[in-house]
């Protein structure tokens, strides 16, 4: 390839002339506003700078274009569109408050940093339908000419401002770049999503796959290939493949097998492996903390803190001593009361305007006198007083609260209503427009308007027009509000006060005045009560820190409903006869210079805003030339306490000075709704030096401690001061949490203010009002310092040197994650700072922090732009991150970008956090991309454990000894003891046992089979059983020519054909083998299982029935597997009539009766060898344990193919007599109701099921109990209910299970389970007699130790266990150390190993594992057992727990529980898990997911999740997910994968198939909706 261009020498060498600065600055505004075009923006900026660009030689022309300076163009320049500027700004009440060029351009060098580590994260696999926000543009791979070229010079040529320039353009996408550099061509994006795996043969995907792999050196990765055009799915043969040398992300070097085994060394090559692999290779990086990462994991794994960095500045200063204000001058002629001021300017100024109001288009449309104001509030305190209810019984009295509810362009009938309740002395609580029954926010303003008691609310006639109302023309009850009164007050409908009336003005006193509506940081909606000598006060300390005089002009823009709004435009107003011009909201939206406007037009004194109004008056400016700002001595930035307001202030003025702004009349002031206004700067004197700036360093910040940033100017904070503490007040800084103590003077605390006027307070708070109210600060020994009470303001700053004020931050916005506090609006600021423009809006971005894992972890949530790609989303999600973790050493946990215009509103247009924050936890913000990092985040994870050399088990016998502990082990009842009738002793053989049937009680029933319906389709008695085995067997001799001993393969539906078959088998000496026919409709997934025991089996001959011959060799069949090699295959529908000559019978007990073939959960399919003693003496266990004779009836509905449910099935009623009745499962997938119905038809006694059987009936007839107690459908027949298993019992399933059925009779003793294995079928069951089943909580952590701890019920992170049935006769179990096969102590977890006569005799082969060792079937202890028994090992873990139920041996019980397969567990992190707890967690998260399974891929922890909600919910799920298994299981998930439902595969015990859904996920066959890799 041709080498990389040179970088090209930086533009700016020499400083620019000013007046080329002041006219770039034009040329970006005017692009900002876009009232010019990109090429016109290039043209002029190229024009102006010509002069002074060096040109660098051999630079592609483009690159010499871009903007490199960062001071000079405004990095928020929005994306050039073609709507007016109006509409496209509609979005943004935080729009502009982050900009800082600085900022920019320290993230620039942040990310520029991070682009030298390039390093490929796997995006997001997503499903093409999922979200489609946008059309996506074909695209095609380039040519190789464009791509040959080094990754460096590959940049994509963005045709926007010069944000992120010099920055992270590596090769992660190719780029159609057009080496013309017309800059206007190449931001078309290139690559689709993708994902798109369904039906596009011919993608790139399938061509990497399938291709010449070894050419390649490194995985394909197909995040930056796959695409669905048209064109490439036609002609997959003319896809040019990439030169390697651009494969994301990774250097040519880089030689790597791109073949990836994976854990049991299966070759996979797909998308899925090669993101993993990218996975593993980003979480290979170092972590970021250099702090102790780790700590000591004692007993309990307790997770602490990591300890603090050393390093860590602290702060060094003296305590702080609190500051005063200069005194609050005496004026002589101050009223009384606010209300007293309104009485003098009404009657003696009457002419005087107050307040002019204006229409949509910023017009005044009306202006309010002092005399209207004064006789308007006059009429309202009347009618308020008077007119509402009777003479006897008023509707409102003095000290009642009322709400205002008035639209924010109506600020004259505000003032009337306000002034109208102050009068009448009743307490006005102004709050938004409600505009829908369900706002954000809304419920807990109606929960404040419950607790302040308030029934009336006043509102203008238009207003009430536009509520929401009901069918009937109802005003809606909006949700969680008290019931309102609505009342009018629009001058018509109120009554004139009589001429004796006046209304009661008394002097101010601590009563309340009013109360202002607040947010708390969690939403809750608190009333600030202010009292009117508090307002008054306040009043007064603006009168003088302002200089306000009679009758000057103010421009406020304001909502005058609250804060700065209220206070200036609507009380100082009145106090000092001002004229205010209310500019609203929604003009603003429309004409962002209105207010500049009026400020000229009214020779305005002077304005209130916010940053956002300043940002909005430079976008427009270009509209008006002439206006003058001369008038304005004060400027007041109202959210001058955000620190990022400096920005705007300067680039406002240097616009504006020459428009004849003063440049200290720009006052920035601090206010919160406790302590009002906090400082504000007074307006200067001209000629004055302007104050200084603080450039604070932001790891300093971090800690609280302010230190002047030097060296790293990419991480400094620059602060204006927000001026003096007010006049009459006092400051001082507390520490934010724990004791109010007094902070130093280098430290960072809350700043809290004494305002002496007293009565403020929450409204009905009591507590939290002392708290914040009623603040004693105290010194570092404790102690209080001084009597006076001050508020806390919530904001957080510190006093700087001649006591101006500095804020950096607010309570609200603080995240702590370990020990560090990070300020949410930086945090916004440097994600703003990220060139965004083309992914994310402005406006709409919410930061807020969870709690998971004992600490903060910080969520960024971003509406997203509807033509943003897929891969720019992408691209910038991961920018931000590491811009983040550059400026603020900080990670984030959660990054999610969501629809446009989805998230919720506050009502002036910001985003409403703490719902946004609730949506985020419960699952329904509906993301569109999402991004989780906790592997780089969650740093507090307990150590990895190590395995500790193992104690001897000698020491741990006598441990236990010495401890009193006894050995765990349990029995179930000796067979010896128990001898039942002559039958034993007659016969040694089931088949001898049926032929004495057959003659003793030839007509005895012994089998029902039932349909669907519950109609008996096929009885079996004695004699008809044994004859047609008879002649099933002579048709083996004749067609299938085969010799005792050789392997028949029984191939039928769940039946009477099968156990005949079987016994048919034993009749002539062979060993039969049951299977599970393949499903006629999925051949492709079952048949080859068919294939697989057929062949491992060494089948000599298929018996089967008609049907599934003709399937076996169909051609259907031919496609799944090899059909011309099949064995003989005989059907047994048409049988002869013929004799046998006689009946085999086998010379010794020993000899081989069946072969037991089953696939486990892991994949594995093994066979065991069941002799003949072992089935007679199985046989006699279960007659023993459930008391089974021929007169008795059972029913079962199970699969009869293996394990326990094949003896059931077949043997049992044979051996003992009694008559079962056979329910196929399948039948119940048409009749849910068929296997209850029976039981309750027939009184059965004893029931036998699975538990995809119980899970059917509980999912599926749980809310029609009544339907079944109409049926007549009752189980108080039901003495035991056993479900068949070989897991852990799943308690919840039976519990509920019990419980739903409890009404139609069915007893909560009935339900029980069993345990079997692979080498023993049936170890358990639960029986007629002895004691119910036990259960017991254990610790989940401990377990993780394989401990067992006991705790009680409802202890955190505990797991309920139940005892797995009874121990059979016969059977012997004991709990061995797995690893040094040592008995272990009672309530200790080890392996369970069994001994008893009916152990399978060994396994006959393993498919897939020729080493399964065959000690599991023979195996002694390696100490302590003086007996030597040879015993067979489970392979599942458990413990034995003597209770104090006594068994019907008479001694104590012992209890068995199962804990789970070993060769299921997962080892991570040193510990056990068990897949089934994280699922159980994972399951409980959403109400949308409705299953979950569980499983590692090297080292990572991988969760699928099936949805059964709507697709949007797909990517909740993932935080849900990665949240609940690091909170309760201390791990974090590296992948998460949604699915469609049913995907998880099943097997037919109702068992998750946990390795076959591995297999498929590497192989890319799950077809997900979306997979997300968390970093």
């Amino acid at each position: 390839p041709p080498a990389p261009p040179r970088e090209p020498t930086p533009l700016f060498l020499l400083p620019l002339p000013t007046e080329i600065c002041l006219a770039l600055a034009g040329v970006n505004i005017d692009k900002s506003s876009w009232d010019i075009t990109q090429k016109g923006y290039e043209k002029k900026r190229a024009k102006l700078l010509a002069p002074y660009i060096p040109q660098a030689q051999g630079v592609d022309p483009a690159l010499q274009k871009e903007p490199r300076n960062q001071t000079l163009a405004p990095s928020a320049a929005p994306a050039p569109s073609t709507s007016k500027y109006h509409r496209a700004r509609s979005g943004g009440a935080r729009d502009e408050r982050y900009r800082s060029d600085i900022h920019t351009e320290a993230v620039q060098a942040a990310l520029a940093k991070h682009k030298e580590q390039k390093m490929a994260l796997p995006m997001p696999t997503k499903r093409r339908s999922t979200f489609v926000q946008s059309p996506a543009d074909a695209c095609t791979p380039p040519d190789t000419s464009s791509a040959s070229e080094d990754e460096g010079s590959l940049r994509r040529q963005a045709a926007l401002s010069a944000a992120l320039h010099q920055s992270l353009q590596n090769a992660e996408s190719w780029i159609n770049r057009s080496i013309q550099g017309s800059s206007t061509s190449s931001s078309a994006s290139s690559t689709l999503s993708h994902g798109e795996g369904k039906g596009t043969s011919g993608s790139l995907a399938d061509v990497f796959a399938n291709t010449r792999i070894e050419n390649f050196s490194v995985p394909p990765d197909v995040t930056a290939t796959t695409s669905s055009t048209s064109s490439s799915s036609a002609r997959p043969a003319t896809i040019d493949l990439p030169p390697s040398g651009i494969v994301k992300g990774m250097h040519k070097g880089s030689n790597r097998s791109s073949l990836m085994d994976t854990a049991d060394g299966v070759p996979v090559s797909s998308r899925v492996s090669t993101k993993i692999q990218q996975l593993l290779n980003t979480l290979k990086r170092p972590k970021r903390p250099p702090l102790k990462e780790f700590f000591v994991d004692d007993f309990e794994e307790i997770v602490e803190v990591p300890q603090p960095d050393p390093n860590q500045p602290k702060p060094e200063g003296r305590q702080m001593t609190p500051v005063k204000g200069e005194p609050l001058g005496v004026v002589c002629n101050w009223p009384p009361a606010l209300e007293a001021a309104l009485q003098r300017w009404g009657t003696t100024q009457a002419k005087c305007p107050c307040l002019t109001a204006l229409d949509v288009t910023g017009k005044p449309v009306y202006t309010l006198t002092y005399g209207k104001l004064w006789s308007r509030s006059l009429k309202l305190a009347y009618t308020l007083l008077n007119k509402l209810g009777t003479k006897n019984e008023p509707v409102l009295k003095p000290g009642d609260r009322v709400a205002l509810v008035y639209p924010n362009n109506d600020p004259v009938m505000f003032m009337v209503a306000f002034y109208g309740c102050l009068l009448a002395e009743v307490i006005p609580v102004p709050i938004e427009v409600p505009l829908t029954r369900k706002d954000a926010g809304g419920q807990q303003i109606g929960f404040l308007l419950g607790s302040c008691g308030i029934a009336l609310a006043l509102t203008t006639e238009v207003c009430l027009k536009g509520l929401p109302k009901t069918q009937n023309g109802e005003i809606v009850q909006f949700k969680g509000w008290p019931r309102l009164k609505w009342v009018v007050t629009d001058s018509k409908y109120l009554s004139k006060s009589p001429k004796d009336w006046q209304p009661n003005i008394s002097a101010a006193g601590t009563e309340p005045a009013y109360i202002e509506y607040k947010t708390s940081k969690e939403g809750s909606v608190m009333g600030v009560t202010v009292s009117r000598i508090a307002m008054l006060s306040h009043c007064q300390a603006l009168s003088q820190a302002c200089n306000y005089s009679e009758g000057e002009a103010v421009v406020n823009v304001l909502d005058f409903k609250k804060d700065a709004g209220l206070w200036h435009g609507i009380l100082t107003n009145v106090m000092n006869k001002l004229h205010t011009i209310s500019v609203p909201y929604s003009v603003m939206k429309t004409c962002p210079l209105s207010w500049v406007q009026r400020v000229h037009t009214h020779k305005a004194k002077v304005a209130l805003v916010k940053c956002r109004d300043l940002h909005w008056a430079m976008m427009a400016h270009r509209d008006q030339r002439d206006v003058s700002l001369s008038s304005l001595r004060m400027l007041i930035v109202t959210d001058g306490a955000n620190p990022w307001s400096v920005s705007s202030c300067d680039a406002f003025l240097s616009l504006f000075q020459n428009h004849g702004l003063k440049p200290e009349a720009i006052c920035p002031c601090a206010t919160s709704a406790e302590a009002m206004t906090v400082a504000i700067r007074r307006p200067g004197v001209p000629g004055a030096p302007l104050p200084g700036r603080a450039i604070l360093s932001m790891n300093g910040l971090s800690y609280s401690v302010i230190r002047v940033n030097t060296e790293d100017k990419n991480s400094a904070l620059t602060v204006q001061d927000v001026g003096h503490v007010m006049p009459g007040g006092m400051m001082c800084i507390v520490k934010p949490d724990g004791l109010p103590q007094l902070c130093k003077t280098d430290e960072i605390g809350e700043i809290c203010v004494s305002l002496r006027a007293g009565g403020m307070m929450y409204y009905g708070l009591a507590g939290v009002t002392k708290n914040t109210f009623e603040v004693i600060p105290v010194n570092s020994a404790g102690s209080p310092v001084g009597d006076v009470p001050f508020v806390r303001s919530g904001l957080l700053g510190f006093v700087g040197p001649g006591s101006l004020v500095f804020v950096v931050g607010k309570m609200d916005g603080l995240l702590t994650v370990s020990g560090r506090r990070h300020n949410a609006d930086d945090i916004v600021a440097t994600g703003l700072a990220v060139e965004s423009i083309k992914t994310v809006y402005r406006g709409r971005i919410a930061v807020f922090s969870v709690s998971v894992f004992y600490d903060e972890r910080i969520v960024v949530v971003a509406e997203q732009r509807p033509d943003a790609s897929e891969e720019d989303s992408f691209q910038w999600m991961s920018r931000v991150l590491q811009a983040i973790d550059s400026i603020h050493q900080v990670g984030i946990y959660c990054l999610a970008l969501v629809p446009a215009n989805t998230l919720p509103k506050t009502p002036l247009g910001g985003i409403h956090i703490s719902q946004t924050k609730q949506h985020f936890l419960e699952g329904s913000l509906h993301p569109c991309n999402i991004l989780m990092c906790p592997h780089t985040c969650v740093t507090n994870l307990p150590k990895p454990r190590q395995k500790q050399p193992g104690v001897g088990p000698a020491s741990v016998l006598v441990g236990n000894l010495v401890a009193g502990k006894r050995i765990a082990q349990a029995s179930g009842r000796d067979l010896g003891q128990i001898e039942d009738n002559d039958l034993v002793k007659k016969h040694q053989f089931l088949t001898e046992v049926l032929q004495w049937r057959a003659q003793a009680t030839p007509d005895h029933p012994l089998f029902l089979l039932l349909n669907a319906k519950g109609t008996i389709v096929c009885t079996a008695t004695c004699v008809q059983l044994h004859k047609r085995a008879e002649r099933i067997a002579s048709l083996l001799c004749d067609k299938g020519h085969l010799n005792a001993g050789d392997n028949v393969v029984l191939l039928y539906p769940p039946g009477i054909e099968l156990i005949a078959a079987f016994y048919g088998c034993l009749y002539t000496g062979c060993v039969p083998v049951t299977v599970r026919p393949p499903h006629a409709q999925n051949l492709a997934a079952t048949l080859p299982t068919v294939r697989m025991i057929v062949d491992v089996s060494k089948a000599a001959c298929i018996l089967t029935t008609q049907t599934l011959m003709r399937l076996l060799k169909s051609r259907e069949a031919a496609a799944a597997v090899d059909v011309k090699t099949w064995p003989t295959i005989i059907d047994t529908d048409d049988l002869p009539r013929k004799r046998l000559p006689q009946i085999y019978k086998p010379p010794t007990p020993e000899m081989l009766a069946y072969l037991d073939f089953s696939v486990s959960t892991t994949g594995m399919l093994t066979g065991v060898k069941m002799s003949h003693s072992a089935v007679s003496a199985l046989c006699r266990a279960i007659k023993l344990q459930c008391e089974l004779y021929s007169s008795r009836q059972i029913a079962i509905c199970l699969d009869p193919y293996c394990g326990l449910g094949f003896v059931l099935w077949c043997l049992c009623s044979v051996y003992s007599g009694h008559q079962t009745i056979l329910i196929p499962p399948m039948e119940l997938e048409t009749n849910l109701f068929l296997w209850l119905s029976t039981v309750s038809q027939y009184k059965i006694r004893d029931t036998f099921c699975s538990y995809s059987v119980m899970e059917l009936c509980t999912k599926g007839l749980g809310n029609q109990v009544e339907m079944l107690k109409a049926r007549g459908i009752h189980l108080s027949c039901v003495r035991t209910c056993v479900v068949v298993a070989e897991e852990r019992p799943r308690v919840s399933l039976t519990q509920s299970f019990s419980k739903l059925f409890k009404d139609i009779g069915l007893s909560l003793r009935a339900v029980s389970t069993t345990f079997g294995s692979r080498v023993n079928v049936a170890i358990c069951l639960q029986g007629t007699s002895g004691p119910d089943p036990t259960t017991v909580y254990v610790d989940l952590k401990s377990l993780r130790h394989d401990r067992v701890r006991l705790v009680e019920r409802g202890a955190p992170q505990s797991l309920l266990l139940s005892e797995s049935g009874k121990i059979l006769p016969g059977v012997k179990v004991v709990i061995v150390n797995p690893e040094t096969k040592g008995p272990v102590g009672d309530s200790h977890l080890g392996e369970i190993w069994v001994n008893s006569p009916h152990t399978a005799s060994g396994y006959y082969t393993i498919y897939d594992n020729e080493t399964l060792p065959a000690d599991h079937f023979n195996t002694r202890l390696s100490f302590g057992d003086a007996a030597q028994t040879l015993w067979a090992r489970t392979g599942y873990l458990g413990f034995v727990r003597r209770t104090e139920l006594t068994a019907a041996s008479g001694e104590r019980h012992d209890a068995l529980y199962v804990v789970g397969a070993l060769d299921e567990t997962l080892e991570l992190r040193g510990l056990r898990y068990h897949p089934i707890d994280i699922e159980t967690s994972v399951s409980r998260t959403h109400r949308s997911i409705a299953e979950c399974a569980v499983f590692t891929w090297t080292n990572l922890l991988v969760v699928v999740v099936e949805l059964c909600g709507c697709e949007q919910e797909a990517l909740d799920l993932v935080p849900l997910v990665t949240n609940v298994v690091l909170e309760e299981h201390y791990l974090i998930v590296g992948v998460v994968v949604v699915v469609d439902p049913g995907v998880i595969p099943i097997n037919s015990r109702g068992e998750k198939q946990r390795m076959h859904l591995r297999d498929s996920f590497l192989a890319d066959q799950l077809d997900p909706i979306y997979v997300a890799y968390n970093m």
